[in-house]
């Protein structure tokens, strides 16, 4: 869950935003705010992900604001004055989103967001991999790893002693797993290529907790996973 706090001096603004996010079950609005002061308590009071921060406001502009934020959470900039679109991209923000905002373009800001994410919230070494979970990051050994499980907007990752949840794409997670460890055998499902106990057709077997646990191979991965086998990497 991305928690998300918004910021502009507009009343309709705001409620276009909370109607978006309220759509969208992958962001929690934890504080609505109608200006520079509010948003900074509001970000002192919470663990937040994203600030989605209105340029034109009275007293401090979001600009302002934002350059006075030591750790600032990832931001969406809104406006409706396009001039002020490359400085907010110097300040890295991670969109900038003109008003009036349609549900399609915030959903495409989101994505970016997502994105951003996952590539700060894993961490991997030589023999294990830090995953964000529960509001702490999560020491998880590739060793003890049985295969990986994407659900919507998160991954389950399937380990000896239980599981770990984390907020983050299938592909990212992917991306830093030791490809001779670990292969993507189904859109949804990756596994340690060392827990494979046998290849049946369109199923593999895996043990996870002294039962037999079976996993689906899709088509367009099973040529790469036979090709491990014939060649004793399995």
């Amino acid at each position: 869950m991305i928690r998300t706090v918004i910021v502009d001096d507009e009343p309709l603004a705001l409620e276009v935003l909370k109607t978006y996010i309220a759509q969208m079950s992958n962001l929690e609005l934890l504080a609505s705010c109608k200006n520079a002061l509010e948003a900074n308590e509001a970000l002192k009071m919470n663990e937040v992900d994203l600030l989605c921060l209105d340029v034109q406001m009275p007293q401090i502009t979001g600009i302002e604001f934002l350059k006075t934020l030591k750790n600032p959470p990832l931001v969406l900039l809104t406006t409706a004055h396009p001039e002020y679109a490359l400085e907010g991209y110097e300040l890295d923000v991670v969109d900038y989103l003109m008003k009036p905002i349609s549900l399609e373009r915030f959903m495409k800001a989101i994505n970016k967001v997502e994105e951003r994410l996952a590539k700060t919230e894993t961490h991997v070494t030589e023999d294990h991999v830090f995953v964000k979970a529960d509001k702490k990051f999560v020491k998880v050994y590739f060793k003890d790893i049985l295969y990986i499980e994407g659900l919507k907007d998160y991954v389950i990752i399937r380990n000896e002693e239980g599981r770990v949840i984390t907020l983050q794409t299938m592909k990212s997670l992917e991306n830093k797993l030791p490809q001779d460890r670990f292969i993507r055998v189904h859109r949804s499902f990756i596994v340690n290529v060392d827990k494979i106990q046998s290849v049946m057709g369109n199923m593999l077997e895996i043990i996870e907790k002294g039962a037999v646990k079976y996993i689906p191979v899709g088509k367009n991965y099973r040529d790469q996973l036979m090709e491990m086998v014939e060649k004793k990497k399995i």
